[in-house]
Formats: C-alpha cells, structure tokens, sequence
C-alpha cells in the first residue's frame, strides 16, 4: 500500500496543504457562543478545576454522552430531565473545565446536518472538541443508508454525509472522527489481513485534514500490520477497553502510542459485562461501582506519555465502566496528574512497549478488557 503523507492526496477544500481547515469554519469573532452565559458550579469542580491545571490543555476527557439525570451534583447543579439534558444539557456541560471532550453518538445511527453541529459548537467553549461517531453504514456491511443503499467503507458517502458537515459546522471544535468497526467474526490471518487492507484502502481516499481514529472489536485484527496500516493512512488506532478486545498493552505494541498523530481512547465497558447488564447493575449512574484499575492505569499511561511527545489526547468514558463515566473521569485525571508529576520528578519517559505503554499491573488487573 502506497504511503499517503499528510501533504498529499485528496483535500477537503481543494488547499494544497494538508491539516488545515477552511477559513470558512465558525470562530468565536462571528458567533455568539451561549458557552459565556453563566453556569452554577457542582461539588466536583474544586477538583475539577484543579486537576485540569495540573494535566493541561492537551489532554481532553469527557463522557459518551451529557444526556443522564443521575449526574446531578457532579457535572449537573440541579435535577433535569432526560430530554431537557439533550436539549440543553451540553452547554452546562462543557462549563466544567475538567470535561473538554465529549462524544457524539447520534451521528452513528443518522448522519446530522452542517447546521446540527454548528447547534452544537456554539455551546461549548473555546479550546473544547467533540469526538464524533461515523455512520455504521461506513463500518458495518449489514447496515444501509436512509435510501437502502450499501455504503460499506464508501469513502464518497464518508466525505459527503460526515466529513464536510463536520468539519464545517464544528469547525475548531472539531476533534477525532471515530469509524467504529463492529465484530466482524475475523478468523485467520488471511481474513485479517485483507480486512486491513480493505479499511486502508478506505482510508486512503478520505480528505486530508480531520483526525480519524479507528476502533475495532475483532481482537485478530490487533497485529502489527493493523499500526503500519494506520501509519500509511495518517490515522490513529482507538485504544479502547471492552471485553472483545486484547488488553490495552497488547494494542499498544500493534500501534505503538509514540508513532501515532495523537491518542484517541475510548473506557467503554467493564469486563465480564454485556451492555444491558452493565446498564441494570450501574443505573442511575450516580457513583462508581466496579473500580477498574486495569484500565485507569493504561489510560493514564497513554495519555502521560502523550504529554511527554508533545501530543494530543482524547479519553472517552462511558457510564458501563465502572458506574458513573464523570466520577470515572475525575478518577482518570487524578492518575494522569500523579503519573505526569511522577515523570517530572525522574522518571523520564519510558519508550514505547515499556512501562508508560504496558503498565506492569495491567495484564493482571480485575477487567480483561484491559
């Protein structure tokens, strides 16, 4: 496979230079951002705010959702209804200086217009990004378009439906576009293989510019071809801890973290758990239930040693973690910070598939998610 550099290729404006977005993408000098209005402030913000100084502007954590009522007191300073939540719960939100991310998963049922993501970016502040799902009809080859076409990797309808809405109604809130590949009961290399090449190739045709990150639920896919793939294709591998998946430190000797643009993760599920017992045992999602150490330490490792490359990170954590995503996050930064202010203090960092990328605990942790 051809290596597509960041300078080359097909771009989204038609720009000869490649990661830059189009002057035409909203700004705070020609919005009004509803993110400025005031917000009353919970018991969590304290340390909030404080963590957020201590791990710094790079490294953005945030929740699946803003949509549950069970968050009150932690990132809501009132009760709420579900649906006033997703009316109006983004804004309050995206107030607290320790949640600088959040994931947008409507988009992978239905693709949203330009005009849905401006709704959004005009209500989080400067310096916030969303990580937006791509339609599973990119990432799924059992799922159709809203006419009933096949759009399986179809780079056309990527650009069209996800790509340029995106990026022009998001415009610098604008953070990872994640295809997430459901299982697809790969067995043998031979299928792995070409599996890879497949998304590569899809890869290779989409515009220049976004960060696209890819996350996988076939653990034969977890092979070094998968990070020379996403090397060649200027993506990034999602690490994600799910129980379909090798532990954190297996990914990151597939792709390694030292190689990739940025580090995208995504804390989804508890291992031993399926989701509608995640749900029943963790709701209302209120404090956590099932610590998992595993994962907190592999997270907190890879997004410290983003850090230390000068690179960017996003954490995504959903509620079936460990109980409550925004206690989960608070947990996350409190690890980053003691492990980065650990690196300061000596440690240096340590090289990829050494102890920042393969935690020694985490092979033997309580999740086998990872």
């Amino acid at each position: 496979m051809a290596r597509r550099g960041r300078d080359d290729g097909p771009g989204l404006f038609g720009d000869a230079g490649g990661g830059e977005w189009s002057d035409d993408r909203p700004t705070r000098a020609r919005r009004h951002s509803a993110a400025s209005d005031p917000v009353e402030r919970t018991a969590a913000d304290a340390e909030g705010d404080a963590l957020a100084s201590r791990i710094g502007p790079r490294i953005r954590l945030g929740t699946s959702s803003w949509t549950f009522p069970g968050w009150t007191g932690t990132v809501y300073s009132r009760e709420h209804a579900v649906r006033s939540l997703a009316r109006s719960g983004l804004r309050e939100y995206a107030h607290h200086r320790w949640l600088r991310t959040v994931g947008v998963d409507r988009t992978f049922y239905r693709p949203v217009a330009e005009a849905d993501y401006r709704s959004m970016a005009v209500q989080v502040p400067e310096g916030f990004q969303f990580l937006v799902k791509a339609h599973e009809a990119i990432t799924r080859p059992d799922v159709a378009d809203a006419s009933g076409q096949a759009r399986f990797l179809d780079a056309g309808y990527a650009r069209e439906c996800m790509v340029e809405p995106m990026v022009a109604g998001l415009g610098d809130r604008a953070g990872p576009l994640l295809f997430q590949f459901s299982p697809m009961g790969i067995r043998g290399d031979a299928a792995a293989e070409s599996t890879i090449r497949m998304i590569g190739e899809f890869l290779a045709q989409l515009p220049r510019g976004p960060l696209y990150a890819v996350e996988v639920r076939d653990a034969a896919l977890a092979r070094p071809s998968w990070g020379a793939m996403l090397r060649d294709a200027c993506a990034v591998h999602c690490f994600s801890a799910h129980p379909s998946m090798p532990s954190l430190a297996s990914q990151a000797r597939c792709a390694p973290p030292h190689a990739q643009r940025a580090i995208v993760c995504r804390w989804m599920l508890h291992g031993g758990f399926g989701y509608e017992e995640a749900r029943a045992r963790y709701e209302p999602f209120d404090r956590i239930v099932d610590p998992d150490p595993a994962s907190l330490l592999g997270f907190s490792s890879l997004c410290a040693q983003a850090t230390a490359h000068a690179m960017d990170s996003w954490v995504i954590v959903n509620n079936k973690a460990e109980g409550s995503a925004p206690l989960s996050v608070l947990r996350l930064a409190r690890a980053i910070a003691d492990r980065m202010a650990d690196q300061r203090g000596g440690a240096g960092t340590a090289p990829a598939g050494g102890s920042t990328a393969t935690p020694p605990s985490e092979e033997s942790g309580p999740s086998s998610a990872g």
